[in-house]
């Protein structure tokens, strides 16, 4: 059975760091474009980062370029998302999903977890 899990989710200050996970059961994350989406109350999901199954390219939104970093662990068939100098527009539900390549486009992604978390307030 294929399945995503994220976690590391939580409260955390303006300016402060978390890093979210996203693991995976029922096949290799390694053969596949994972992607981390969020989606804030009241917005649509837009996708915040991706890296490519084939030669680990990374892509970034805009509005986190340079503040976040996806990777991806081979032996723990786990990809992260580190999250720095975090504002409370940061704050949704980030879910991470499996494609075949990277896309910003939402509906080309077939696996999803259940979201995690992130609040970023004071």
């Amino acid at each position: 059975q294929v399945q995503l899990v994220e976690s590391g989710g939580g409260l955390v200050q303006p300016g402060g760091s978390l890093r979210v996970s996203c693991a995976a059961s029922g096949f290799t994350l390694g053969y596949y474009a994972i992607a981390w989406f969020r989606q804030a109350p009241g917005k649509e999901r837009e996708a915040v980062s991706c890296i490519s199954s084939s030669d680990g390219r990374t892509h970034y939104a805009d509005s986190v370029k340079g503040r976040f970093t996806i990777s991806r662990d081979g032996a723990k068939n786990t990809v992260y998302l580190q999250m720095n100098s975090l504002k409370p527009e940061d704050t949704a539900v980030y879910y991470c999903a499996a494609a075949g390549e990277c896309s910003y486009y939402d509906g080309l992604y077939d696996s999803w977890g259940q979201g995690t978390q992130v609040t970023v307030s004071s």
